[in-house]
Formats: C-alpha cells, sequence, structure tokens
C-alpha cells in the first residue's frame, strides 16, 4: 500500500488509524508526505517517504508557504487557493510517485482526496485508487447545490432545477478560470480533458471513496458516486504524554465549558476569535480557547477573566469536558465534537466551511452565525441557544453513537482489501458499495 498526502494537518491526521490498522495486520505500507510529519508517520508503523519534486509546504500557514495569498478573501481566496495548493503542485507530485512506483510496486494507492499527483499516478499506472476525504463529500450531486456555497439538501424538482441552473453557471463563469487550469494541469502531465463539472474535471473518481463520517451527519442523495462508504469518524490517535495545563481542575467546576477554535489553518483573530471572547466575557461560563500556533494571540489581549487560552490542547482530553464548541467549521473538528456528544456553534469562513456549517443545521447539532451576521451579541445569543436547549445535546448525542459504533480503521483496511478483487470485476469508474 502506498499513502500519499497533501503536507496539512487536515490531510493527514485521518489517515493515522488507518495506516495502524494496515501495518497491524502486516501490509507493506509507505507514506508519501511532508517531512513535518516524519515521527507520526513512523509511529504507524508505515515507512516515511519525502517530498522531493513536490512542494513541502508542512509546517507552514498558508500565508507562509504562499505569501501571494495573503490578503485574499471569498471566492478569489478559494480558487487561488485550490489552483495553487492542490492543481499545481501535482505534477511535482506525480514525479515522486512515479519514481517510489519504481521501487515500490504498490498494489494500491491510498489519498486524501485532494492530493491530484496520487491520482495522475493512479490513472498512469493503473493502480486501483481509493480516497479518504478530508472533509465533506465533495463530488456533484442533483440533489445538492454547488461545493461553497452552503447550500442545504434539495431534493425537489424545483431546487433540483435551481441546482443544474447554479452548477452551469459555475462551470460557465465563476469557475471557468479553474476549470481551464485542471485542464492545463492534465495536459502538462499528459493526460487527456476530463469534460465534468468544475473541481472535478483534475482527476478520474476513485475505485473507492472513504467518507471519514457517519451517514447521519451527510446529506441524503440518490446519486452517491459507485464505491462511496461512509466509514464513522478517524480522529487520529491520542498523544503519548499529555501534561494538562495549570487550570485543568476548573474543568471540573460547576460552569458550563465553552471551547472556542478556528483550526489549524484559519488565522484572522478578529473575524470570530475577538468578538466570541468579548461576547462571552461576562457569562457564567468557562472559556476555554485554543489558538493554534500561527494566530497573533497579542489582539486578543488582555483576557476576561473566564478566559484560559492555550495554543493547543489535545481534543482526546479535552471534548469530553466541553458543552458547546464553537468552531469555524473545520469537517475533523466538527466531527470530533460530534463523537463526544458536544453540540456546536459555526462561524463559517471559506473553502468548505459553509457546506460543514450547512450540515450541521441539517442535522440539527448546533446553530450557524453567517460571516455577516457576526457581532458579540449574535455569538452570545448563539452560545446561550446551543447551551440551554436540550435539543441539540440530544441530537448530537445520537450521532456520536453512530461516529463511535462504527470501527473506522476497521471498516476501511477491510474495504481496502478488498479493492483490487472489485477492480478486476468491473469496468472502471468505480466500484459497488
Amino acid at each position: 500500500m502506498l499513502i500519499a498526502t497533501t503536507p496539512a494537518p487536515g490531510h493527514v491526521v485521518s489517515l493515522f488509524e488507518i495506516a495502524t490498522e494496515l501495518t497491524r495486520r502486516g501490509h507493506e505500507v509507505r507514506w508519501y508526505t511532508g517531512e513535518v510529519f516524519r515521527d507520526q508517520v513512523e509511529r504507524t508503523g508505515a515507512r516515511f517517504e519525502p517530498m522531493t519534486e513536490g512542494l513541502d509546504f508542512g509546517g507552514r500557514s498558508r500565508e507562509e508557504a504562499f505569501p501571494e495569498h495573503a490578503g485574499l478573501a471569498g471566492l478569489k481566496s478559494f480558487k487561488v487557493g485550490v489552483r495553487d495548493i492542490f492543481y499545481r503542485t501535482a505534477p511535482g507530485q506525480l514525479a515522486d510517485i512515479l519514481a517510489l512506483l519504481e521501487r515500490f510496486p504498490a498494489d494500491r494507492i491510498l489519498a486524501d482526496d485532494m492530493c491530484y499527483g496520487a491520482c495522475f499516478a493512479s490513472e498512469k499506472t493503473g493502480i486501483p485508487l481509493v480516497w479518504l476525504a478530508n472533509s465533506i463529500y465533495i463530488l456533484g450531486s442533483r440533489d445538492t447545490g454547488p461545493l461553497g456555497m452552503g447550500l442545504g439538501p434539495s431534493t425537489n424538482p424545483w431546487n433540483r432545477l435551481r441546482n443544474a441552473a447554479l452548477r452551469f453557471v459555475g462551470d460557465q463563469v465563476s469557475m471557468r478560470d479553474l476549470r481551464a487550469e485542471a485542464d492545463r494541469v492534465r495536459a502538462q502531465v499528459g493526460l487527456p480533458r476530463l469534460r465534468t463539472r468544475a473541481m472535478e474535471n483534475i482527476s478520474r473518481h476513485p475505485d473507492l471513496y472513504l467518507v471519514g463520517s457517519v451517514a447521519s451527519f451527510e446529506f441524503p442523495r440518490r446519486d452517491l458516486a459507485p464505491g462511496t462508504h461512509f466509514i464513522g469518524g478517524l480522529f487520529g490517535v491520542p498523544p503519548k504524554h499529555f501534561d494538562p495545563p495549570s487550570w485543568w481542575d476548573e474543568l471540573s467546576g460547576d460552569r458550563p465549558v465553552v471551547l472556542i477554535t478556528q483550526g489549524t489553518t484559519a488565522n484572522d483573530v478578529e473575524r470570530m476569535l475577538v468578538p466570541a471572547v468579548r461576547a462571552l466575557a461576562d457569562e457564567d461560563v468557562l472559556v476555554v480557547l485554543t489558538t493554534g500556533s500561527k494566530l497573533d494571540v497579542e489582539r486578543l489581549l488582555p483576557l476576561p477573566r473566564n478566559v484560559r487560552m492555550e495554543r493547543f490542547v489535545p481534543y482526546h482530553h479535552l471534548l469530553p469536558h466541553v458543552d458547546v464548541m464553537m468552531t469555524n467549521g473545520g469537517y475533523n473538528g466538527v466531527n470530533a465534537a460530534l463523537a463526544h456528544g458536544v453540540p456546536l456553534v459555526v462561524v463559517p469562513a471559506t473553502e468548505e466551511n459553509p457546506d460543514v456549517a450547512a450540515r450541521v443545521e441539517y442535522a440539527g447539532v448546533g446553530v450557524v452565525v453567517k460571516p455577516r451576521a457576526v457581532t458579540e451579541s449574535s455569538l452570545r445569543a448563539a452560545v446561550t441557544t446551543v447551551r440551554t436547549d436540550e435539543r441539540y445535546r440530544r441530537r448530537a448525542a445520537e450521532i456520536a453513537v453512530d461516529l463511535n459504533n462504527s470501527d473506522a480503521p476497521k471498516r476501511a483496511a477491510d474495504l481496502i482489501e478488498s479493492a483490487v478483487v472489485f477492480q478486476d470485476q468491473i469496468p472502471t469508474g468505480g466500484i459497488a458499495s
């Protein structure tokens, strides 16, 4: 098995448990990704394979890796990010992976669903391709709106007509330049043009598509891609050592605990963190604020007396104590919260955050505050609503049962082991569930 992942935490972490399960079963696994993940990769039992021709931006923020992206927002930020981070890095990844396959003839390739160099390698060699979704199910459907718009499911004829119109406008107008870029990159590596929708014309569909969540947290569709399986939650492995911060005992006190986080990539503290901290300053709650390593925390000071700020606290240890989580809508963080039955307040930013927020709203596990509606009063009201209305907690608890009963690493390994057998039995384009 060759694993290939984009060198960013959200694209790597979900695969640790699967890699560990595959090596436990005796499979030989090599993992191609960024150098910053070497130790974690090797702890799974896999052999680390470095990026040489591929761009290794692991451990850097988006602005550090791509300085020209600073200040971008909205659709332009999304398109430039997809172009530079995923499309234009794919040819270098492909060169590395093809060289690797010369000395390690893998039986199948497992990749995050935006590591397009791995997708190209599968097309060129015929090796079956397994995707692990690093976020929501990204393939188009008649029953959902286009990616990035935050629209809920829509199965009636009028809404399906709306979806078709939005897809047409996206393909022919707003995403036309991204479609052209995908065509250009494929031509660069000697692959034919795919006459499919924007965001789907960069790669053929995988033989097996594993989504690291449960169907109860996804929109219903009548046209899922063949080979799609919702395998349950994948949350990484707990750290070997955990030294709790000095305030840890306060989590067991009488005050409800509100966790505020923007995940690992968003770095604008003024968008959500600053108003959220101010909104809850006088509330009878304990606020835990996790900042990651790239935030300008000076703008959060001085902290109110009820706020405890840390760069990082492992979710495995923190979430069992949390009553409400406020987040920008990172998929892995949202699923981790739900696995502990924690309801959510989502303030979506860019990329797929609005789509994750739409699923939170659809599943009834939280409240969404749209970016233009963010004020101290709106955030305070959202937290109060989620904390006091038991419907959100009950629904989050129901999804927690689904997530925790899935045994996602075992399910994924079983499916991956069967992939080659199915590949021999069906035409190119996917395997039946």
